[in-house]
C-alpha cells in the first residue's frame, strides 16, 4: 500500500513541475505582430553583435578543420560528441604544466615522438606473442606531416593505438601513464629487460602540446575496438566522439596540432628536422617527414620541340662533312632524344639515420660504424684518436661510448668560463635530455665527445634536467674512469705526435684539480728531460732509469729549455749524472706541487733546499770541513755585507761553476714561480698572501771551489771593513739573484754598482764631470745671424732679378689680366 502511495505522489508531482503560464498560439502570434521591437540591453557587450551569420561562419569553417570532413560535418560532430571534464584542479594543473614546468617549448617534439616510440614498442612486444596482433599493417614507423595552409603539425604512429575508454583514461586523467601501466602488466609475465625501452614515466609530457598548440586532436584506432574514435581539447575540457570518416588509420595514433601564432616557426621542415635530429635521432623506429624536393630527370623530347632542334643543328653544322653528317643521323635514330628537366616531388623523408650503436655489443660494430657514429655527434670530419665503448652496472646501469678527437674542439675552454659545452649528450632510453655535462664530465676532460644511455637515471618531471641525486657522482666517478683507460691506450706514437701536442695541458689541469684520479692522471704526464735533447719522457720511464739509491725525482722549472739547461741549479747534478726533469711549460710546476709523490719517489725542486745528493760519510765529513772553513764569508755574508737581503749564507752542493745561487726554501717561490704569479692578470698589491711569498728572504749558496769566493774569503778574513769585498758580494748577490731567476728589487742600484767597476777597469776617475752641452742663448744667436745672412741673399737675388727682367707689353697684359681675375674672385 505504500508503495503504491508513493508512486502516485511523484507522478503527480512530475505533473504540477510540467504545468506552467502556456501561451496559445493565438497569443504568440500577437506578440509577433506587434509593433513595438524587441531589443536585447546587452546585445552590444557582445562580440559577435556586429557580426553578421555568413562572418560567422566563415569563422568557424577557418577554425575547424579535420582532414575528410567538412566544416559542418565537424560541427555536427562536436554537438554530438559525448562532453568530459578533466579530473582533479584540471585548471591548475594544466596551468603548472603549460606555463611552469617547461623550459623549452620545442620540448613538446620530442614528448610526442617519445609517445609514440612507446606505443610502437606495445605493439611489438605484443606480437611476440599475438602473431596477429600487427595484422595487415606491419611497418611501425613515425611520421611528421606539415600542413602550413591550416597551421597544424600531424605526428602519426602505427603503435598500438587507444580504444575510446583509454582515450578518456589516459588523455583525460592528468599524470596518467599508460605507459607505466602497461609496464606493470608486462613484467608479471616477462623480464624486466624486454620492456626496459618504454620511455613514459609521468604521464604529462603529451600535455606539452599546449605550449604551442591552442588545440589538440587526437585521432586513435586499437586492435580491441572496432571503431576509430577522435579526442580534442583545448587544455579547459575534452570530447570524445566516434571517427565518421570510418577507419583511417588501420591501426595507431594521430596528433593533430593547431599552432599558436607564436609557434608557426614549428611548421618549417628546417626546424623539425633539427628538432628530431636533436632529441630523437637515436629512435630503434624509423622517423619520416612528409617534404618536397627538386630532382632532374631526363624526359624524350617531343615531335615539335625534335624540328626545332634539328633546324638549328643543321644550321650549325652546314660546315662539316657530309659522311659525319649522315653518321650523326644514323646515332640520332638509333637514340631517342631526351632533355633534362627539373621536377619537384614529395616523399617521405627519414629523418633518424643515425643507429644508437651504443646499444649493440661491441664486437658487432667496425671501425667504420665507430668513426661514422663520432661524426655525426662531434661534426668533426677527422678520425677520432681514441673510443671506449661500454657497460656500466653496479649502484646504476648505463652504455656509453666516449671519443677523443684529433684536434682541439673550437669550444674546449668555454667549460672555464661558464658556458656550456655540448659534448657530450645525455639520453634516458635513447631520447636526449640535457647536453650539460658539467655535473657529468670535469674541466679537463672538456675534450671528450660522447653519449651515456641509461634506463634509470633520476629525472625531473620535465625530463629536461637531472635531479640533484648520489647516482650522479657514481655516473660522474666512472666516466672519468673510462675516459683516463680509453687515453691511455691510444697507441704511444700517436700520443706523443697528436694527443699530448694537443691535451697535454688538459691532463697538467687535471693531475691540480683532480685529486681521486690524481695517480692515474700522473702516468699520462710528459716532461722534457735532460736524458734526451728532443723527445719527452713518462715518469715511469724517469724512475726506471734513476740511478742506484736515488730516492727522488729532480726537476728544474724556467722559461724554456735553454733556461733550464744552463741553470747553475741543474750543473752539479748534471755532472755527475743524475737526470733532471725540464718543466718549461708555466703550469708544469704547479703540476708537480699538486703530485706529492710518484711511484714511492718524492719530487725535488733542485731549485729549492732539500737538494741532498752527497750521502757518504767520507762527502759528509768534507762538507762539514768547508762548512767550519768558510764559516767567517757566511756569517760576514748573513750579519754585515747582504745583512737584510739573505735568510742565511751556506755552502752549496749544487753549483760548480757558478760562485753563488739563491735558494728559496721548501715552500717558498722558485724564480720561476715568482715570475708566473707576478704576471697574473687579477693580481692585487693588497694580497697578504702573495706579498709573503715575494718578500721572504732567501739562502744564499756559496760555491768553496770557486776562485771568487776563496779570494772574498780571504779579503774578509784581511779586514771585514773592506769597502771593495762589500762592493763584490753585492754585485755577486745581484748576478745570484738574476741566475736564479728572481727579479731584481733595486735595479738602479745595481746599474750604479756596475759603472763603478766599469770606471775602475778603464781607469777613469768616476768624479770626472761629464762635458755639459751648448747653452740654450748661444744657439739662439747662431739662429738670428743665419736668419739675418739668408734674408741679405733673398734681397741681393731680387736686385739682380730687377736689373735684369724687361718684360715686353704683351707680356706685362698677359701677366695682370690673371691678376685682375684673381682680384675680382677675391671680391666674390
Amino acid at each position: 500500500m505504500s508503495k503504491q502511495f508513493w508512486t502516485f505522489t511523484l507522478l503527480v508531482g512530475l505533473l504540477l513541475l510540467s504545468t506552467g503560464p502556456v501561451n496559445s498560439e493565438e497569443e504568440e502570434a500577437e506578440a509577433l505582430n506587434t509593433d513595438e521591437p524587441i531589443v536585447e540591453a546587452d546585445i552590444g557587450k557582445a562580440s559577435v553583435g556586429s557580426k553578421t551569420d555568413d562572418e560567422v561562419v566563415q569563422r568557424e569553417e577557418e577554425s575547424i578543420h579535420i582532414d575528410g570532413l567538412s566544416p559542418s560535418e565537424v560541427k555536427n560532430l562536436r554537438e554530438s560528441s559525448e562532453k568530459h571534464v578533466f579530473q582533479a584542479e584540471v585548471n591548475r594543473m594544466m596551468k603548472l604544466i603549460i606555463n611552469s614546468l617547461y623550459k623549452n617549448k620545442e620540448i613538446f617534439l620530442r614528448e610526442l615522438i617519445s609517445n609514440a616510440s612507446d606505443a610502437l614498442d606495445k605493439i611489438r612486444l605484443m606480437s611476440l606473442t599475438d602473431k596477429e596482433a600487427l595484422g595487415s599493417n606491419e611497418e611501425l614507423s613515425i611520421k611528421v606531416k606539415i600542413d602550413k595552409e591550416n597551421n597544424v603539425l600531424h605526428v602519426t604512429d602505427t603503435g598500438i593505438g587507444m580504444t575510446k575508454a583509454e582515450l578518456i583514461k589516459n588523455l583525460g586523467t592528468i599524470a596518467k601513464s599508460g605507459t607505466s601501466d602497461f609496464f606493470e602488466q608486462m613484467s608479471n609475465s616477462s623480464s624486466e629487460d624486454s620492456v626496459s625501452d618504454l620511455i613514459g614515466q609521468f604521464g604529462v609530457g603529451f600535455y606539452a602540446s599546449f605550449l604551442i598548440a591552442d588545440k589538440v586532436v587526437v585521432t586513435s584506432k586499437n586492435n580491441n575496438d572496432p571503431n576509430q574514435h577522435i579526442w580534442e581539447s583545448d587544455s579547459e575540457s575534452f570530447s570524445v566522439v566516434e571517427d565518421p570518416r570510418g577507419v583511417t588509420l588501420g591501426r595507431g595514433t594521430t596528433v593533430s596540432l593547431y599552432m599558436k601564432e607564436e609557434a608557426l616557426d614549428y611548421l618549417e621542415a628546417k626546424t623539425v628536422k633539427d628538432l628530431v635530429q636533436k632529441y630523437s635521432q637515436f629512435m630503434n623506429f624509423p622517423i619520416y617527414l612528409w617534404g618536397e624536393k627538386t630532382i632532374s630527370e631526363e624526359v624524350p623530347v617531343e615531335e615539335g620541340e625534335e624540328e626545332e632542334a634539328e633546324i638549328k643543328e643543321d644550321d650549325a653544322e652546314k660546315s662539316e662533312d657530309d659522311e659525319a653528317a649522315v653518321e650523326e643521323e644514323a646515332d640520332e635514330e638509333a637514340k631517342p632524344k631526351t632533355k633534362t628537366v627539373e621536377k619537384t616531388v614529395h616523399d617521405w623523408e627519414l629523418l633518424n639515420e643515425t643507429k644508437p650503436v651504443w646499444q649493440r655489443p661491441a664486437k658487432e660494430i667496425t671501425d667504420a660504424e665507430y668513426s661514422e657514429f663520432y661524426k655525426s655527434i662531434s661534426k668533426d670530419s677527422n678520425t677520432p684518436l681514441g673510443r671506449i665503448h661500454f657497460a656500466a652496472e653496479g649502484e646504476i646501469s648505463f652504455k656509453g661510448i666516449l671519443f677523443a678527437p684529433e684536434s682541439v674542439p673550437k669550444a674546449m675552454y668555454d667549460s672555464g668560463t661558464g658556458k656550456k659545452v655540448d659534448h657530450m649528450k645525455l639520453y634516458v632510453r635513447r631520447v636526449f635530455i640535457t647536453d650539460d655535462m658539467r655535473e657529468m664530465m670535469p674541466s679537463y676532460l672538456s675534450f671528450v665527445y660522447g653519449v651515456v644511455d641509461s634506463d634509470d637515471l633520476p629525472l625531473n618531471v620535465s625530463r629536461e634536467t637531472l635531479q640533484q641525486h648520489k647516482l650522479l657522482k657514481v655516473i660522474k666517478k666512472k666516466l672519468v674512469r673510462k675516459a683516463l683507460d680509453m687515453i691511455k691506450k691510444i697507441d704511444s706514437e700517436v700520443y706523443m705526435d697528436k694527443f699530448w701536442k694537443q691535451f697535454g695541458t688538459n691532463i697538467k689541469l687535471g693531475v691540480i684539480e683532480d685529486h681521486s684520479n690524481r695517480t692515474r692522471l700522473a702516468k699520462l704526464l710528459r716532461f722534457q728531460s735532460s736524458d734526451h735533447p728532443t723527445n719527452q719522457t713518462s715518469l715511469e720511464s724517469y724512475i726506471e732509469r734513476m740511478k742506484d739509491k736515488q730516492e727522488k725525482i729532480y726537476f728544474c722549472a724556467g722559461n724554456g729549455r735553454e733556461e733550464v739547461e744552463n741553470s747553475p741549479f741543474v750543473e752539479r747534478l748534471l755532472k755527475k749524472g743524475y737526470e733532471v726533469l725540464y718543466l718549461t711549460e708555466p703550469v708544469d710546476e704547479y703540476t708537480i706541487q699538486a703530485l706529492p709523490e710518484f711511484d714511492g719517489k718524492r719530487f725535488q725542486n733542485v731549485a729549492k733546499e732539500g737538494l741532498d745528493i752527497d750521502q757518504g760519510e767520507v762527502a759528509k765529513e768534507r762538507k762539514e770541513a768547508l762548512e767550519k772553513e768558510f764559516e767567517p764569508l757566511a756569517k760576514w755574508l748573513k750579519e754585515s755585507a747582504l745583512k737584510d737581503k739573505i735568510e742565511k749564507a751556506v755552502i752549496t752542493e749544487r753549483l760548480t761553476e757558478t760562485p753563488c745561487a739563491l735558494v728559496a726554501s721548501q715552500y717558498g717561490w722558485s724564480g720561476n714561480m715568482e715570475r708566473i704569479m707576478k704576471a697574473q692578470a687579477y693580481k692585487s698589491q693588497a694580497d697578504s698572501s702573495n706579498n709573503f711569498y715575494a718578500n721572504q728572504k732567501k739562502t744564499l749558496e756559496i760555491n768553496p771551489r770557486h776562485p771568487l769566493i776563496k779570494t772574498l774569503l780571504a779579503k774578509v778574513e784581511a779586514s771585514e771593513d773592506d769597502e771593495q769585498a762589500t762592493t763584490i758580494a753585492q754585485v755577486m748577490f745581484d748576478t745570484a739573484v738574476l741566475r736564479s731567476g728572481y727579479a731584481l728589487k733595486d735595479q738602479v742600484d745595481f746599474s750604479k754598482r756596475i759603472m763603478q767597476m766599469l770606471y775602475k777597469n778603464l781607469d777613469i776617475d768616476p768624479n770626472t764631470p761629464i762635458e755639459e752641452e751648448p747653452a740654450e742663448v748661444e744657439e739662439a744667436e747662431e739662429d738670428e745671424e743665419e736668419v739675418d745672412a739668408d734674408d741679405e741673399e733673398d734681397e741681393g737675388e731680387e736686385e739682380v732679378v730687377g736689373e735684369t727682367t724687361t718684360e715686353t707689353p704683351a707680356e706685362e697684359a698677359a701677366t695682370e689680366a690673371p691678376e685682375a681675375e684673381q682680384e675680382t674672385h677675391d671680391e666674390l
